[in-house]
């Protein structure tokens, strides 16, 4: 009894020093991300560009993210969760200082496709970590935990435009993105590879490739389910701060408060909703959240005050982010056992990849209807769709990873 005792509290041990690297991970993930979704003018300025130019980078880092989904996910698989991620938290520390040092945009733009490859690579191999090495009953809140990274990312980049980009530059936004490199030595130090990935380890890239071939369908759903998704939370977020600014003139400092205000907001839902999906089931716990968010589309679209519009951002977020929170877990519970890594990340970035004209199609349903009724038609029609997908989806909510194989 005392060794199962004390295996069960290392075992706990583990996964917390697992999800902290997992969420820091993906927080500096996101917040170079956000980064240059903030320096677009200056960025432009400096390299002598139009900000078109700027914009097409951060469309070359999305197309590459399924690279390094790709890459990392199955070399993971193969070779081991905690490995794979030190030498990704190693490879995007390193391209990151680089872009702080670009001499010109051509240099910058490389930089950027290889960011990309690092940036695909992080989401699959560190859930996959965090999910492997928790328990069953830990993971829901885990799950949240992990994807609140990215709402922490974004703070991050809020702030750092704000205190350090007036006072050291540009460069400098890049050069402090550098320190995730002393993540890997933690990861290291702290985190064991996990029991399932050691059990069900195969023996070559083509044995793994060759475990997914009855699994074709499920994985094009996880890809609709990822795109609809991406629609989610690029369709609430990445045009609110013009919206604020364009229709209800807000200034630039109200502008960063609410951004502020609504990250908060968003954190407190991804980790809130992962740990009801534990209680609830992980389709009805995303489903709640999305309930939410249905709710608050009119709050949330057509207020006119700045507080009743900071109440329904974050209420909106809440929502948004609780269902983002259950999506880590969900997925590494429908992923093979073998594919673990590659799964997961695959779907999550081929997701992106197909929603990146997201903020188009919402700014242009803006020309023909209005701000407002934009974003509300948009959100409308997704979280309906979401809300489908995710109804009609499977669900293996608190398997075992251990001694347990999956198969389509």
């Amino acid at each position: 009894m005392a060794t199962s005792s004390s295996g069960i509290k290392q075992l706990r041990h583990s996964a917390r020093h697992a999800a902290f690297a997992g969420f820091l991970g993906w927080t500096l993930d996101a917040f170079d991300f956000f980064v240059v979704i903030l320096l677009v003018g200056t960025l432009a300025a400096s390299f002598h560009v139009s900000k078109a130019a700027i914009i097409w980078s951060l469309t070359l880092t999305l197309a590459f993210r399924p690279v390094g989904a790709l890459l990392f996910g199955l070399l993971a698989d193969r070779f081991g969760r905690r490995k794979l991620l030190i030498a990704n938290i190693v490879f995007f520390s390193a391209i990151e200082v680089l872009c702080g040092f670009a001499p010109s945009y051509t240099i910058f733009l490389i930089l950027r496709a290889l960011y990309g490859i690092g940036m695909g690579g992080e989401w699959g191999v560190g859930a996959s970590l965090v999910m492997e090495t928790s328990t069953p009953r830990a993971r829901s809140l885990l799950s949240g935990v992990l994807q609140s990274g990215y709402s922490m990312g974004y703070l991050l980049a809020a702030v750092a435009a704000r205190f350090v980009l007036p006072g050291l530059g540009w460069r400098w936004m890049f050069w402090l993105g550098g320190l995730p490199a002393l993540l890997a030595f933690y990861v290291n130090a702290k985190v064991p590879e996990p029991e399932a990935w050691r059990q069900h380890r195969q023996p070559s890239l083509g044995a793994i490739l060759r475990q997914l071939r009855p699994y074709w369908r499920q994985f094009a759903y996880l890809i609709a389910l990822m795109t609809l998704m991406m629609c989610l939370s690029h369709g609430t977020q990445d045009l609110y701060p013009d919206f604020l600014a364009s229709v209800h003139r807000f200034t630039p400092a109200s502008v960063a408060g609410l951004v502020v205000l609504y990250n908060i907001a968003a954190i407190a839902g991804a980790i809130l909703f992962g740990f009801v999906s534990g209680r609830a089931g992980r389709r009805r716990g995303m489903l709640l959240a999305l309930a939410l968010s249905l709710l608050c589309i009119p709050i949330w679209a057509y207020s006119h005050s700045y507080g009743l519009l900071a109440l329904g951002a974050c209420l909106m977020q809440v929502g948004v982010q609780g269902a983002w929170g259950v999506i880590p877990v969900h997925l590494n519970e429908l992923a093979p056992d073998a594919a673990r890594s590659l799964v997961p990340g695959l779907a999550y970035q081929m997701g992106i990849l197909i929603a990146a004209p997201t903020n188009t199609v919402e700014y242009a349903l803006r020309s023909h209807f209005g701000y407002s009724n934009a974003l509300a038609l948009f959100e409308l029609i997704t979280i309906v769709s979401v809300s489908l997908a995710v109804t009609l989806g499977p669900e293996r909510a608190g398997r075992s990873f251990v001694g347990a194989r999956v198969t389509a």
